[in-house]
């Protein structure tokens, strides 16, 4: 089979493709006929070689984690999947295995049935975004139509999860976006939009309740200035400071500083499958062929577009 590969880290220019044998199954896994993929922030940073400590650096590796494909074959103790069964999921490892090739093996716990109204591509762009969404909902607490909240690059496949969810609520939120994706922002449920390229919201006279910076440009030390007392700074890409010792700096202060760590799971990926039967949209501005592989992830890589980006395989 054909899969994606690169042999040093790098820039897009170190992906190639490569033959592999087809992958075997263990009792407890399925084999995925690969139909589409969608790419995610993590998967050029594991392959420019910013993840090392995780990721190791014995190569090939390969690349993308999120998937959408139909069963193929299913392990003799799998119980809830069948040949044919179309699905979306993600690889096991993420440092390791990659899922932008013809087929992956992943454990059926890594996998759930697409909706039969969404396409591979927006199955494809469920996993690690739309976890990540749910995860920081969570984290907000109790959620009010008094509560002010600010997301910040609030446009993207994290974003559009996030806004969606938050719009039955009745919060006020606020979206800061480029002038391109306003649009978006509105009609995923953002009461207020921000035109980064026009205005800094940090200048405005206007203080949050809850504050998540998406777009990992907006320090704590800066979002503090527009925050209420009380309130939460939500940082999906902490680092690994922050993720040790805000537990404890919390105690001593007003306004908090808290890590999101999140994984796709049994709780939150039925979360969105609800959503998703009761009207959320996936928006992907962009699909490319397996071919293009890498002008797909040097587009991604520039940002600046709504929704997500996704590769088309079989």
């Amino acid at each position: 089979m054909k899969t994606i590969a690169y042999k040093v880290f790098g820039d897009t220019g170190v992906l190639q493709t490569i033959d592999e044998q087809k992958p075997s199954i263990q009792p407890n896994q399925v084999l995925v006929k690969v139909k589409a993929v969608s790419i995610n922030p993590l998967d050029w940073k594991i392959r420019k070689g910013e993840m090392k400590l995780m990721s190791g650096s014995k190569f090939p590796k390969h690349t993308g984690t999120d998937f959408a494909g139909v069963i193929e074959d299913a392990g003799a103790s799998v119980a809830n999947f069948k040949k044919g069964d179309e699905v979306f999921g993600m690889v096991k490892n993420n440092m390791k295995d990659g899922a932008l090739a013809e087929y992956v093996a992943v454990p059926s716990t890594s996998i759930w049935k697409k909706p039969a109204g969404i396409s591979f591509v927006q199955g494809a762009s469920i996993p690690t975004a739309g976890a990540a969404a749910v995860t920081a909902f969570q984290k907000m607490g109790r959620i009010n139509p008094d509560s002010r909240i600010l997301i910040n690059g609030a446009t993207g496949g994290f974003g559009m999860f996030l806004l969606q969810l938050l719009r039955d609520t009745g919060a006020s939120v606020t979206a800061v976006t480029g002038t391109d994706a306003l649009a978006f922002a509105k009609e995923w449920g953002a009461g207020s939009v921000v035109d980064y390229k026009k205005d800094n919201v940090l200048s405005q006279k206007v203080v949050y309740d809850i504050v998540i910076d998406l777009s990992a440009k907006m320090r704590f030390s800066n979002a503090k200035r527009i925050m209420k007392p009380g309130a939460l700074f939500l940082n999906p890409v902490p680092g690994l400071s922050d993720i040790i010792t805000s537990p404890v700096r919390n105690l001593f202060r007003s306004k908090k500083h808290v890590a999101l760590l999140t994984a796709p799971s049994e709780e939150n990926i039925p979360m969105l499958l609800n959503a998703i039967s009761k009207g959320l949209t996936i928006e992907v501005s962009k699909t490319f062929t397996f071919n293009q592989a890498k002008e797909a992830y040097k587009y991604a890589e520039k940002g600046g577009y709504p929704g997500k980006i996704a590769i088309e395989v079989n």
